[in-house]
């Protein structure tokens, strides 16, 4: 959690980038992460540098100039080599007056940038320095150089980055927006991801889901005595104590993938996973529903087909695709809308048993076209379509009021019955200022729900109170839909890493409270059948006719007779009145 004063700092250097003349928030991030970057080549040289040492190996630093076989050393050269190596180094940087720092940066270190070697080649290889001036490099050094301390804990240096994504509130040019992170973080307990197994989002953005994801292992594998929730469903101290050393740096190298065809997306998504400890991300630049990116798809080339166990995913779906590019495999739905394309893909990606949880606009539910029939077709016959989770329209404001649910489903069976919830409150405002309302919030008794209908294990959120967990196991599915899970908060107080203290609503335990109108119900593929594959949920939603008390049907007319007799003689009174004056 952010101390006030770390949240300070993150607003000055927003507010400098905007009186610098950088008013798009996503140029302005852009150039922050470029510093960010710049900065965390040290820290991460410094430390390879020392792991080295202890090993007794050598280390080549990133800022060490290649030596050409055979050329004779030169010590005077050398020398002078090391200092051009290191005067790309962030501490060098930082000590040059201001102007001289500024055109330091937009010159030998953007170049160098570019042309660095490793992983990193692939996103910095079109980086343009872009900050107007030198007073806004120099305000924006010293403020990074306090929000990104090297000794920081890894949860803080996630907090901040995000931190300063949120500030991001406009649309991508390509239709993309951020999902909240509690709609992620619900949608990562559906799906559960477990250690060990591949999680992709072919439409990355930020990396929110595949960072969420992440952290679901991450709870999973915290003690029950250690875990905390805040009032938003946030799960605080994720330290991941039931996992060893080599378990931990498995899972933060090789285990998740992101893409996205937007470059500079590629490059916040690839930042804010280095943020949250994941060294070496596996985010690229793609178009994901192209035909270079398909051809990668195709079977024999055993590559991406059929590669994850799980995938999570809010793919764009503002528009069309150019519909010569579409890749091959993806050509028989005879379509260019992109949120078809998009199951489409998924639906190829994931391996035989594969679990997704993907965002689409209430339109995919039941559009009338024959590819958007042939779509809900396929996830009834090829998927366990396990859930149709309905969104309210407001979640994500202040991008855009569109109503969107989301699709949960396991591919290489059949459904036998799609269960349907309908979330009404998601516990903040749904307007565009989205005040926190933690009491107003049906995710905790739509995951509880989801979990029982399927059979599956507990959230984790729930080991805080078993009671209640073994309670709701008791109860048949008709009483459950009767039923519904109420958290309650205590205010508490957490000190940050600056030692500030901060006030915190968190979780205590929950209360089952009674419905007067069901939340959840189902249907079978016979009943979505005869309605034309139409997955809306509130197709489905049982009519309920209130029983009403009437009086007698004679007393009924008596009141009647008696109502009459009232306004005849009003009216002859009034007539009385208009006669007497004339």
């Amino acid at each position: 959690m952010l101390s006030p004063s770390l949240k300070a700092d993150i607003r000055k250097l927003w507010d400098a980038f905007w009186a610098g003349g950088i008013a798009n928030p996503l140029t302005a991030i852009e150039q922050i992460t470029y510093l960010i970057f710049i900065k965390r080549l040290e820290d991460l040289d410094d430390r390879r540098r020392g792991d080295a040492e202890k090993a007794r190996r050598t280390h080549r630093s990133i800022y060490d100039f290649p030596k050409i076989e055979g050329e004779p050393v030169n010590e005077k050269e050398e020398r002078q080599k090391k200092w051009l190596g290191d005067a790309y180094r962030w501490s060098h940087i930082r000590r040059l007056p201001s102007e001289e720092r500024f055109n330091h940066m937009r010159g030998p270190v953007f170049d160098w940038l570019k042309q660095i070697e490793g992983d990193d080649k692939e996103r910095m290889r079109d980086a343009v320095f872009l900050i107007p001036n030198a007073n806004l490099l120099t305000k924006s050094v010293d403020i990074l150089d306090k929000l990104f301390i090297s000794e920081r804990n890894q949860d803080t240096l996630g907090d901040v980055y995000e931190h300063l994504l949120q500030e991001i509130a406009v649309a991508g040019k390509n239709g993309q927006f951020r999902t909240p992170r509690h709609i992620i973080r619900a949608m990562c307990d559906l799906v559960n991801p477990q250690f060990g197994e591949t999680v992709c989002d072919p439409a990355c953005g930020t990396s929110g889901f595949l960072i969420n994801a992440y952290q679901h292992l991450l709870e999973q594998h915290t003690s029950a005595d250690i875990l905390q929730y805040a009032a938003d469903g946030t799960p605080l101290n994720l330290i991941g104590d039931k996992l060893s050393p080599e378990q931990h740096d498995d899972l933060r190298r090789n285990h998740f993938y992101g893409f996205d065809f937007d470059r500079t997306m590629v490059r916040l998504g690839w930042m804010n996973m280095i943020q949250h400890g994941l060294e070496k991300p596996n985010i690229h630049y793609a178009d994901t529903l192209g035909s270079r990116f398909n051809a990668r798809l195709d079977p024999a080339n055993n590559d991406l087909y059929e590669k994850f166990d799980v995938v999570l995913a809010n793919p764009p779906f503002t528009g069309n695709i150019d519909k010569s590019d579409i890749g091959e495999s993806l050509k028989e739905l005879s379509t260019t809308k992109t949120e078809l394309l998009f199951l489409e893909l998924i639906l190829q990606l994931l391996k035989p048993g594969g679990r997704a949880a993907v965002i689409v606009p209430e339109g995919v539910l039941f559009g009338s076209t024959r590819a958007h029939k042939t779509i809900r077709q396929k996830l009834l016959a090829e998927t366990e379509l396990q859930a149709v989770i309905s969104l309210p329209g407001g979640v994500f404001q202040p991008y855009t009021g569109v109503k969107t649910s989301i699709l949960v489903f396991t591919k290489g069976s059949q459904t036998e019955t799609v269960w349907f919830y309908e979330v009404a409150a998601d516990g903040e405002s749904l307007n565009a200022k989205r005040t926190p309302e933690p009491e107003n919030n049906d995710l905790w008794d739509m995951r509880l729900k989801f979990k029982l209908r399927h059979g599956l294990p507990a959230p984790a959120f729930v080991r805080l109170d078993e009671a209640t967990w073994q309670a709701w196991q008791k109860l048949d599915e008709e009483t459950r839909a009767e039923r519904y899970l109420q958290p309650r908060f205590v205010d508490d107080e957490t000190e940050t890493e600056e030692g500030e203290a901060v006030a915190l609503a968190r979780l205590d335990d929950f209360a089952t409270e009674t419905l007067d109108e069901a939340k959840d119900w189902a249907a079978t593929p016979e009943e979505v059948a005869e309605n034309d594959h139409n997955l809306a949920a509130g197709r489905y939603k049982p009519f309920r006719l209130d029983a009403v008390d009437h009086d007698p049907p004679a007393q009924i007319i008596a009141d009647l007779q008696a109502i009459e007799i009232r306004i005849q003689d009003g009216l002859d009174k009034l007539l009385a009145m208009v006669e007497g004056t004339e």
